[in-house]
């Protein structure tokens, strides 16, 4: 940096205010890391800014606060009995140096390290979204909340969304749902086709009105998406606003049917099962399980077990001649709601793999526009230990649904229960307060720019604040979430 440029720099730097200031490097200096004396307000987190001769300002980060005294142990006994001690004291900062945008507007660490008893500032807002590429880019942006402890708007790349898969992680109770309904809120604001699977009937809130904001800083006002919003159900006794999901028998295997039973020896039945699917099919073009009955019920020692398994199964109603379309289940620009409260966990498997394995089929053939799925108690449905019916056409998704703009979504509260290959395919993760250390460990192996210092972070992180790793984020950063323009489904019961 030299010439007009360095000059202008250097009034810069001569021109920040005084009060800004904050403490003064000492020490061995490194181009990384960097120790200095805080004289002024900080905190643990905040951005601070040091002046570099070669680049300029340079932004870092303070990852540790100490205070180093003089008081020892006799001292703290006599302050005990009541005594006057005096003793001196000085707060350190540990400083993580992020670095600096160059000509091309790339993000550097700085290539020399800083001088000793060089000043160091209390970072300007400018200079954070420059440095971090913090872009109100709202064409292309969703909107998720502020840098936290910052009046600094954060926006997630939709397509990056899409296209390289997101994960919400978080404890019981620490807000996973919440934030997935504020990111399938930008989702529905820029018209992307959106498959929700929800087991517990969370998501149709969406399409009520929320409440005002008490925190206007945000800048968010109440509406509803219900004009965007497509609701089935396999069960609509229970959920009575959605329109009935029904599957025709003439597309499952006796296997999978065999697997919504709950026979323990089922290879004992397949053969029954295989014989009468096989007749059927021969003989008529759509069928029922009455009809499947009916011919077990004909067979010389007809398979009573087997039989009363498929009236129970009969009862929930999931099979019929005509199934759902699939052009009625998948409307370009509209977010479907697969609401499974009430279904069986057996049947839920069944109805996310028949629904995921059809989408992507015709996805793969452009039969169905581009589509975010997603996934709520994910290690339910692709877990890390046992099959289900729907790990295997998860983890194909996780692994190619990006080369054909089918993106996955996926939310739990037990990150270690969820199978690997899928969790570490999520290059948008959005970390809320999670305490297990299974779970810790889990989501430090497979996220990438995480630490095991980030991980103590992970388990003292407030509600409603959440750390958010992206493509289009230099590192992951603290990011305290909006509220919501939708009703919240989630919320717990209140038993008193």
């Amino acid at each position: 940096m030299n010439g007009v440029n360095a000059e202008r720099a250097r009034n810069m730097h001569d021109a920040v205010r005084e009060d800004n200031g904050i403490g003064v490097i000492y020490g061995n200096v490194g181009t990384t890391y960097f120790d200095c004396s805080i004289v002024g307000s900080v905190e643990k987190n905040d951005y601070i800014q040091v002046w570099h001769d070669k680049h300029g300002w340079v932004l870092g980060q303070v990852v540790d606060l100490q205070r180093r005294t003089t008081l020892g142990t006799e001292d703290a006994k006599a302050i005990f009995m009541g005594e006057d001690v005096s003793y001196d004291e000085i707060l350190i900062g540990r400083v993580m140096v992020i670095g600096y945008r160059d000509k091309k507007g790339l993000l550097r660490p700085p290539t020399t390290p800083f001088r000793a008893g060089e000043k160091v500032y209390r970072a300007e807002e400018d200079t954070i979204r420059r440095v971090l590429g913090l872009k109100a880019e709202k064409s292309l942006g969703a909107y998720i909340g502020k840098l936290y402890g910052h009046n600094i708007d954060v926006y997630l790349d939709i397509n990056g969304l899409v296209q390289k898969h997101v994960s919400i992680l978080a404890k019981t109770g620490g807000g996973k749902s919440y934030v997935a309904g504020v990111l399938i809120e930008e989702l529905i604001k820029h018209d992307v086709t959106t498959v929700i699977i929800d087991p517990h009937g969370e998501y149709p809130s969406l399409k009520r009105r929320g409440k005002e904001p008490t925190d206007k800083r945000f800048g968010i006002v109440p509406r509803s998406y219900a004009s965007k919003i497509i609701e089935f159900s396999p069960d609509t006794t229970i959920n009575k606003d959605a329109k009935p999901l029904r599957f025709t028998l003439a597309n499952i295997t006796p296997r999978e049917l065999l697997s919504l039973t709950n026979l323990k020896s089922g290879r004992t039945y397949l053969t029954y099962l295989r014989r009468a699917l096989d007749y059927l099919r021969e003989t008529k073009s759509n069928y029922t399980l009455s009809d499947v009955i009916a011919v077990l019920e004909s067979e010389e020692n007809p398979p009573v077990t087997l039989i009363s398994e498929l009236e129970y199964l009969r009862e929930i109603n999931l099979f019929a001649p005509q199934g759902t379309r699939i052009n009625d289940l998948v409307v370009e620009g509209k977010t479907t709601i697969i609401n499974l409260r009430g279904t069986p966990p057996d049947v839920q498997e069944l109805v996310v793999s028949r629904v995921a394995t059809a989408l992507f089929e015709l996805r793969k053939i452009n039969k169905i526009p581009p589509l975010m799925m997603v996934v709520e108690e994910a290690h339910n449905y692709c877990p890390q230990q046992g099959v289900v019916a729907s790990s295997k056409i998860l983890r194909t998704i996780a692994s190619e649904g990006r080369k054909f703009g089918f993106g996955l979504m996926i939310i739990t509260q037990r990150p270690a229960k969820v199978d690997k290959n899928v969790l570490s395919q999520c290059n948008t993760q959005i970390i809320l307060k999670v305490t297990n250390p299974h779970d810790l460990r889990a989501i430090i192996s497979s996220v990438e720019g995480l630490t095991t210092q980030t991980a103590d972070e992970i388990q003292r992180l407030p509600l409603g604040v959440a750390i958010v790793t992206s493509p289009n984020l230099s590192m992951p950063l603290f990011v305290e979430i909006r509220p919501r323009e939708t009703m919240h489904g989630g919320e717990s019961v209140r038993v008193v």
